[in-house]
């Protein structure tokens, strides 16, 4: 006990080291993606096809694509998928209407998709040789 007062005292160490409670740091929401035609679905169940999510989402508007995005090995559903509507305000309709709801027995949740972030023009593989 002198010994951690004494390191205290000279500095060496704070009282933030021998405290057994973190205090939460405030939470950012992350920013939300501007308005687009295509949506992005979370929380589907395993069971859910690309069918069934379009005919869902149909009620509210043209569906253009609707897809389930599955594991390439097995072909299971990664448990999201995207919606393309024809206009903002079916995609509008569809993401207000089909949030917090149930699909097959799940809660799903409908947003705006956030573009793809630009890849490197080579795109995993090393741009040409050029022999001068």
């Amino acid at each position: 006990m002198a010994m951690r007062v004494a390191a205290q005292r000279s500095g060496l160490i704070s009282k933030r080291m021998f405290s057994s409670f973190n205090f939460p740091q405030p939470t950012i929401p992350p920013p939300q993606a501007d308005p687009s035609t295509n949506l992005f679905v979370s929380g589907l169940n395993k069971r859910t096809t690309s069918e069934g999510l379009r005919e869902a989402f149909a009620k509210f508007g043209e569906v253009v694509n609707a897809r389930v995005v599955t594991d390439q090995v097995n072909n299971y559903s990664k448990g999201f998928g995207f919606v393309r509507y024809a206009t903002l305000e079916e995609a509008a309709a569809g993401k207000e209407g089909m949030d917090g709801k149930f699909l097959d027995g799940w809660v799903i949740f409908a947003e705006y998709a956030k573009p793809r972030p630009q890849s490197p023009p080579y795109a995993g593989v090393p741009p040409p040789r050029t022999y001068n």
